[in-house]
């Protein structure tokens, strides 16, 4: 029982953050260029990731994973914060937020086609 209540304040959690970061950056590129935005969220997360795998002495990635590694950093770091920045420059976070919502929807509905 305790670990799913973890579960569920970790997922609320997830969810409060997020819901933060569309409005921030609504905010944000009403004074820096969208490509400035994507590039500084990239090195921050790229440095924190490094520290907390320094910390915790975690084995680098082998050579057969750095190309799936890529084509996810491809997306998860460059493509989703770089479009959702040009997005809001021309679009309300409220508006934005019910499109983020209908990803989850897609992707169920991409599986079970795929599946």
């Amino acid at each position: 029982m305790h670990s799913s209540a973890s579960g569920w304040g970790n997922g609320l959690l997830g969810v409060i953050i997020f819901s933060g970061s569309l409005p921030a950056t609504r905010v944000a590129v009403g004074g820096f260029s969208a490509l400035f935005l994507t590039s500084a969220r990239a090195v921050i997360a790229a440095l924190i990731g490094a520290a907390v795998l320094a910390v915790l002495r975690q084995a680098r990635p082998q050579r057969r994973d750095l190309a799936s590694l890529t084509i996810v950093a491809i997306g998860v770091v460059v493509g989703f914060p770089l479009l959702t920045a040009l997005a809001l420059q021309h679009i309300t976070s409220a508006r934005s937020i019910v499109f983020i919502g209908l990803l989850p929807l897609s992707t169920a509905i991409f599986g079970v086609l795929r599946g």
